[in-house]
């Protein structure tokens, strides 16, 4: 196989992993600006190799399992802490504010990892800690991930606690929340868990289009006032896509306009 056909091959791979539901051979030639032919014939060597398959229709490619399982045994490889710790480092130093990462669990966030500035006045003794999803912009990012369906089950029959006079206290109120979290990218904490204390988040995906963490940072009202609450925001997505990216995420740009992947 030559160079030229090697690029070919790989620009209808990344063609085809950009497209959930396929495309036809047609669809393929127009959008890689080649003749027909030419990817019928690249397109039946990416199948005798399972790198390429088609649906039961006949006419629509797609990427074969082979394709997907050769990607999965070095993204099951990778491991979340490991490869986000340095992007937290940097979020940390850039912001100049405690950078944390969290997992879901049941209608838990996880504290998995924080990195703190070297100044810092407090000392977060949070690494394994809990605490509610509806209260923190952690948990807000990682709803981000469910459908409101899948927060009304996980919420039903469930009492909110209130940790200050912010915390939401129903379900109306937090899928309000979530949903503005989903069209701006970002999860707000505005005194809700800790009073004194404000939070921006997001969420992070992986190459399953899943929401498997969030990153937020933390400070002070009173230590900070007038910070620029989007500009800090920005710096936190930015951070959570890089995570995401090096989790095997890959997303279209120019899409919604969220900042989110």
């Amino acid at each position: 196989m030559s160079v030229q056909t090697l690029d070919r091959a790989f620009d209808i791979l990344e063609l085809l992993s950009r497209e959930r539901h396929g495309l036809t051979l047609t669809e393929i030639s127009n959008r890689v600006g080649l003749n027909k032919s030419t990817v019928h014939r690249i397109l039946a060597s990416l199948r005798e190799r399972g790198y390429v398959e088609k649906y039961e229709d006949g006419k629509t490619y797609r990427l074969g399992l082979e394709f997907i399982e050769l990607s999965s045994l070095y993204l099951n490889s990778l491991e979340l802490k490991t490869e986000a710790q340095p992007i937290l480092n940097r979020l940390s130093r850039q912001t100049d504010q405690t950078a944390f990462m969290a997992i879901m669990q049941d209608r838990d966030v996880v504290y998995i990892d924080k990195i703190e500035t070297f100044h810092s006045l407090r000392r977060y003794k949070i690494i394994g800690q809990r605490r509610p999803l509806h209260t923190t912009s952690l948990g807000k990012a990682l709803l981000s991930g469910l459908s409101d369906l899948e927060i009304s089950r996980l919420y039903d029959g469930h009492e909110f606690e209130r940790l200050t006079e912010n915390t939401i206290d129903n379900l109306p109120a937090l899928l309000k929340e979530v949903e503005l979290t989903r069209k701006r990218g970002w999860a707000f904490d505005d005194h809700e868990n800790e009073v004194g204390t404000i939070c921006v988040g997001a969420p992070v995906y992986d190459y399953r289009n899943m929401v498997i963490a969030a990153v937020s940072i933390a400070w002070e009202a009173d230590a900070h006032p007038g910070v620029d609450v989007k500009q800090l925001a920005g710096a936190v997505v930015e951070a959570a896509q890089e995570i995401s990216r090096r989790m095997g995420y890959r997303w279209n740009i120019g899409g919604s306009g969220s900042a989110t992947p």
